[in-house]
């Protein structure tokens, strides 16, 4: 059913909630894993300038340190827990909107299905922000499961 599974994280809570999910997946399908980190553009701080906001838009960010081993530490957790299910991991990093970096990624790679967390924000909070869940899901072609990270709280 399931030959290729994306896992977007920024290694938060909210994403490792989702990689229990996939992982799962990924084993009871005998899927492909991918783990995609986005580096968002979009709410870079000004103080960096606009040349240095370009370089990273267009994937040279690997002698920015601190945004690499971010992103190095947010898949390779993905990347270590899948050992345990003896599942190698694709890592990947991306630069832009996460939502369209993410169907772009799912697209290119032929992604059956994207697992990602969501904290369940809810009221206004949510309709006036929205969410990177809530957006892939309104831009993406691709089945995704939204893992609510308060599952199960009461």
């Amino acid at each position: 059913m399931y030959d290729t599974i994306l896992v977007p994280t920024d290694g938060s809570a909210v994403a490792e909630g989702a990689v229990n999910h996939a992982l799962n997946l990924a084993e009871m399908y005998d899927a492909d894993v991918h783990a995609l980190y986005v580096i968002d553009t979009s709410a870079m701080d000004i103080s960096l300038g606009t040349e240095q906001v370009d370089r990273i838009r267009q994937g040279q960010y690997d002698e920015m340190s601190e945004i690499q081993d971010r992103a190095n530490q947010a898949t390779g957790a993905v990347a270590e827990q899948a050992v345990q299910y003896g599942l190698e991991v694709t890592e990947a990093v991306a630069a832009g909107q996460p939502h369209d970096r993410i169907d772009g990624y799912a697209e290119d790679h032929g992604v059956d299905l994207i697992v990602m967390g969501s904290a369940g924000r809810g009221g206004v909070k949510r309709v006036l922000l929205g969410s990177v869940a809530e957006r892939t899901l309104r831009t993406t072609t691709v089945p995704v499961l939204v893992v609510d990270v308060h599952e199960g709280e009461d």
